[in-house]
């Protein structure tokens, strides 16, 4: 009887975390599509000779002390992919996406699409940008390790069946 309260009682609570997450979720997700419209409403198309770009802290970035103080206090300590960039005459510091950071080539002049202190997307001027190539993972090496051992045994097996057919 003790056993079935307690099961109870933790199903409740964890039907009431459900419900907290779901509605922050949401509230998380609308506020995240208002942004992206923001963002989509601003961009700009700039040519920009790219200097420098690094993974640093907000504090260390060279970023104006108002985007410093607007950013919540989590998001302070964390690293963000910085770029440092000529645009026009100006020297500016903009914050890259992530998903383009790996993309934008050093010491060469793109095309950018940015939204406000914000890069979204990079083309090349002269050509496409080369993809960086991607580092394999612990598993991935692993995986590829066994493939080719089960590639060498079944080319030893097929030439062992062929010997014996003759």
């Amino acid at each position: 009887m003790t056993f079935l309260n307690v099961l109870i009682i933790i199903l409740v609570i964890l039907v009431i975390v459900l419900g907290v997450l779901y509605y922050f979720g949401r509230k998380a997700q609308k506020k995240q599509t208002e942004q992206m419209e923001q963002m989509e409403a601003a961009k700009q198309t700039v040519s920009m000779l790219v200097i420098d770009k690094k993974m640093l802290r907000l504090k260390d970035s060279g970023l104006p002390q108002m985007v410093i103080d607007q950013t919540p206090k989590l998001m302070r300590r964390s690293k963000l992919p910085i770029v440092k960039a000529k645009v026009g005459p100006r020297i500016m510091t903009l914050v890259a996406d992530a998903k383009v950071f790996d993309v934008i080539p050093v010491k060469k002049e793109v095309k950018a699409t940015v939204s406000g202190i914000y890069i979204t997307d990079v083309r090349g001027v002269r050509g496409p940008l080369e993809q960086p190539v991607k580092k394999k993972g612990f598993f991935a090496k692993l995986r590829h390790k066994a493939q080719d051992t089960l590639d060498k045994e079944a080319a030893a097996n097929a030439s062992a069946k062929s010997k014996k057919k003759k």
